[in-house]
């Protein structure tokens, strides 16, 4: 029946004889099935634009940083600031748990600026005193040079490695600025990497105004003796990242005298904890988005069921003399049920060729804004396929009412119909 020619001639036919209503059903389904391909789309654009932003970072770190006491404790008065050490460093790599421990001193404070200078050319940008490890937690892409390494730490080499706006702004173009000198404060430091950060948003931009150089280094260079600005830290895998986070802030508190309940003493960032947020985030939105579009799609559906079961009743005269001439009851449901999904599958069709071109146009049009929050809006081919299933297998269903309602028109009463 399938492959039977003049049954399809006759389907389009039976489907062209009222155009008004196989238009309306047909747009009811389209709708539905575009509702869902879109919104699965932009579900996307939303993961893909968020992981983008986080991007070039470990998403099992934790950061811990100092800052004043809320509570008096062991004799210490409240509103003593909280300042870390480079003894915490070897505290807290031996701790259970812990892959990566990354200390940095920082001249100035927290997103403030430092000035330095090129030939004539001066810049406010971040400075940080870093170790080889941060390559572990933060992932930078070289345009030239290399990163800091084991030994300019040992050595308290004076070498900087830059971010590219920093090579932008203060070097002329053309310029190669691998071995040229900076000056950071009066104190010149030799360029060895120019780095491009894989991270986007407000962190990309900062990782791009920023330079580095050894951790040694600059706090020799600026006196800044134990101090220690704030850890990074990565986790062992397997590791809960809550669990080691308290672990951390107490062993943190236990050796600078904080009270255990002086949970402001201590400033921390979880990314574990967030990056689980976005992933509860992503599965309700792929979720919603399946059940309104899919609510939407079985409107459409049983609209088409309806329209079926009025054309059943038009055509009963027609479905009597077919089973007088002798149809089974197994040919008026087959037939019936071909109509029903020839209509579903070619409305569903239109409805996603409209989703993807929608789809289509928005990843052309954010592929030109630079800081978007969206990544690009697009949707599988398998799950394209899954929808179209989900839709061709739903008409199926909601056809057998007025296909088992066909085939139980008997001859006799159907030729007496008007």
């Amino acid at each position: 029946m399938i492959f039977d020619r003049d049954n399809w001639f006759e389907i389009w036919a039976v489907l062209r004889a009222n155009k008004l209503r196989t238009a309306l059903t047909a747009f009811g389904v389209a709708w539905g099935i575009f509702m869902l391909i879109v919104m699965l789309g932009f579900g996307s654009a939303m993961q893909s634009g968020t992981k983008r932003n986080m991007g070039g970072m470990a998403t099992n770190m934790l950061f811990c940083w100092g800052q004043t006491t809320t509570l008096a404790y062991e004799g210490e008065k409240p509103g003593r600031f909280v300042g870390f050490k480079t003894d915490d460093i070897e505290v807290l790599r031996h701790m259970p748990g812990i892959d990566t421990v990354a200390p940095r001193v920082q001249l100035g404070g927290w997103q403030s600026g430092f000035n330095v200078s090129y030939e004539g050319q001066t810049g406010s940008y971040n400075v940080f005193g870093d170790l080889p490890d941060l390559q572990r937690i933060v992932a930078f892409e070289y345009s030239a040079g290399r990163f800091i390494n084991q030994r300019d730490n040992d050595e308290s080499r004076k070498v900087a490695v830059i971010g590219h706006a920093v090579m932008d702004e203060l070097y002329d173009e053309g310029v190669n600025p691998i071995g040229t000198y900076i000056k950071i404060s009066g104190v010149f430091y030799q360029v060895v990497g120019v780095i491009k950060t894989a991270r986007q948003g407000q962190q990309g931009d900062r990782d791009a105004h920023s330079i580095y150089v050894p951790f040694t280094t600059l706090r020799k260079a600026f006196h800044m003796g134990d101090k220690v600005s704030f850890f990074a830290i990565t986790a062992a895998e397997g590791t809960d990242g809550p669990e080691l986070e308290r672990q951390v802030r107490a062993a943190l508190s236990d050796r600078h005298h904080i009270d255990p309940e002086d949970h402001l003493a201590i400033g921390s960032f979880n990314l574990f904890v967030l990056f689980s947020k976005f992933d509860s985030v992503f599965f309700w939105l792929w979720a919603i988005s399946w059940i309104v579009g899919g609510l939407t799609l079985a409107a459409g559906v049983i609209g088409v069921s309806n329209i079926m079961l009025i054309a059943v009743k038009e055509r009963t005269k027609e479905f009597g003399v077919r089973k007088a001439l002798g149809a089974t009851p197994g040919s008026v449901v087959g037939m019936v049920l071909m109509e029903t999904v020839a209509l579903t599958t070619v409305a569903g069709l239109i409805g996603i060729a409209f989703g993807c071109a929608l789809l289509f146009g928005a990843d052309s049009a954010l592929a030109n804004v630079t800081d978007s929050p969206f990544g690009p809006p697009t949707v599988g081919l398998a799950t394209v396929a899954q929808a179209l299933a989900v839709l061709v297998g739903c008409a199926a269903l909601a056809g057998l009412i007025p296909a088992f309602h066909a085939a139980s028109i008997k001859p006799i009463e159907a030729l007496r119909a008007e």
